[in-house]
């Protein structure tokens, strides 16, 4: 029997000050908590509705995910299941999403990156189909995607990642030994919206 695709959105219950705040430097946290609002917004009626997988929004703080008011106005999330990511850095929060995900290939995404589209994450499930590991590079160092094929137990592939540093992408893939399985693959780079410049681009 094939096993079911899964889709993980890592997400924040948008709140002023909460969100984005390295763009918030730059924007203001109003125009800051808009924009994410915007993108989540977009990105969910993008991909969470694709019968090709199944979307879960992990949400942080983990009361969010029982909340009806924390994404209130975002219509694309009406039904889309949430679940808590628990406590930890990003690792940790991602192993767990990954370890706890039903039986099949699962994918985390970010939430606030709009060129993410549901072709791209089709394209990042095929793949999984050759390789054990599918990681989604991100212009400033980290990744926008990681996806597991999810056979053979895999090492602990973000143990003491630099979060939040050029060095993410780089440290993750130094965890990954090169002779496990059938290795991994790096998809297309994306840009993340994190400063006013970005901001200031997209806007063009």
């Amino acid at each position: 029997m094939r096993r079911r695709r899964h889709l993980i959105v890592f997400a924040k219950a948008p709140a002023l000050g909460r969100v984005k705040s390295r763009l918030a430097r730059d924007v203001g946290a109003l125009a800051a908590l808009a924009f994410y609002r915007h993108a989540l917004g977009g990105l969910l009626a993008r991909v969470a509705r694709d019968p090709r997988w199944r979307t879960v929004l992990a949400v942080t703080p983990d009361p969010a995910a029982v909340d009806r008011r924390a994404f209130r106005g975002i219509r694309a999330a009406r039904g889309v299941k949430r679940i808590a990511q628990g406590p930890g850095d990003l690792g940790m929060r991602m192993a767990r999403a990954l370890r706890q995900a039903p039986p099949g290939p699962a994918i985390i995404i970010g939430s606030d990156i709009p060129d993410i589209t549901a072709a791209r994450i089709a394209g990042a499930f095929r793949a999984l189909g050759v390789v054990d590991v599918v990681l989604g590079p991100a212009l400033d160092g980290g990744y926008w995607l990681v996806g597991l094929r999810r056979g053979p137990p895999l090492p602990d592939m973000f143990r003491g990642v630099r979060w939040s540093s050029a060095a993410a992408l780089a440290d993750t893939l130094a965890n990954l030994p090169r002779a496990h399985g059938r290795g991994a693959r790096l998809i297309e780079t994306l840009n993340d919206v994190d400063d006013g410049a970005a901001f200031a681009r997209r806007r063009r």
